[in-house]
């Protein structure tokens, strides 16, 4: 497989030339981590996807093409829960694209902080976010990640004359252990590693590779105590800072919480030819905190 002159994943520097990528929940700061990410690695062609319509999309592709200008950001509104815009969503990459390279599902929920504040809606919401999206990205995308193209006419392209691909979802800590806010959060997350422990062996054979990563406590800007934040968490990826601090020092061995751009990274990392040989992995980005003490987050 590694004979392709062209066969970007196996590229020694890393970089993503040709490839299309779709990057869901693009316009929270992780999701917008990763946009970037990609595109610092030299990705054709972003789709920055949100479940808004009405996201600020051309804000988002002028900061990637300041820093970016061969990277190409089409913001799309696309409801990441349902069938019919998964398919509509490859049916138009393929058709201006031809090719469908790296999927990155960033788009969860966090959910109520609680059992008694959490609802069977709540729930099904969560897991919808959390882990039907992932599966739907499993089902339909490696067909596209399959298709083969010659060099395109545009910045940073290149030949794809091998099948392969990468699908990355982006969890939580609580993918692997309870305590870590409320218990649709805890459930949805398990259910999104189990869609990447389950993917190894769909995708056998095919090249395409499935990850996931596990972001502990992450600084995105958002106090508990604030307006910004929701605390039913139904519009929030994952718990505020305030919400963990006390643990910082105790829990964390770097003794900080994360950035976006440090999950972003990692996600740069599953994307490109750097992890040629990993599928099925759970990269948990949390300073150490799960191997210190597994309770990161105090329910409040």
């Amino acid at each position: 497989m590694t004979d392709s002159e062209h066969f970007s994943p196996y590229r020694s520097d890393g970089k993503l030339y040709g490839f299309v990528c779709v990057v869901t929940g693009a316009t929270q700061p992780v999701g917008k981590a990763i946009t970037i990410e990609l595109a610092a690695h030299g990705a054709a062609c972003i789709y920055a996807c949100s479940n808004v319509p009405t996201e600020d999309y051309d804000h988002l592709a002028d900061e990637v093409n300041e820093k970016f200008p061969n990277t190409k950001v089409i913001g799309y509104p696309y409801r990441v829960t349902t069938e019919e815009d998964t398919i509509g969503l490859i049916d138009d990459v393929l058709n201006f694209w031809g090719r469908l390279d790296v999927w990155v599902t960033s788009s969860g929920l966090l959910g109520p902080p609680s059992v008694t504040e959490t609802s069977p809606d709540d729930l099904r919401k969560c897991f919808e976010a959390n882990s039907m999206a992932p599966f739907f990205a499993l089902k339909y995308a490696p067909p596209a990640m399959k298709k083969t193209t010659p060099k395109g006419k545009y910045p940073n392209a290149a030949p794809k004359d091998q099948t392969y691909g990468s699908i990355i979802v982006v969890s939580s800590v609580a993918s692997t252990y309870g305590g870590c806010w409320g218990p649709a959060f805890t459930m949805s997350s398990h259910a999104a590693l189990g869609v990447v422990r389950a993917g190894v062996a769909t995708l056998k054979g095919t090249g395409i590779r499935i990850n996931c990563i596990s972001p502990g406590m992450i600084d995105y800007g958002v106090d508990l105590d604030t307006k910004e934040f929701d605390r039913s968490g139904m519009s929030t990826q994952l718990p505020p800072l305030s919400a963990q601090s006390q643990a910082r020092k105790d829990t964390i061995g770097l003794e900080r919480a994360g950035l976006p751009h440090e999950v972003g990274r990692v996600a740069g990392f599953l994307a490109s030819g750097f992890s040629s040989y990993i599928t099925g992995a759970n990269l948990v980005v949390d300073g150490g905190a799960s191997t210190m003490n597994p309770l990161t987050v105090p329910i409040s």
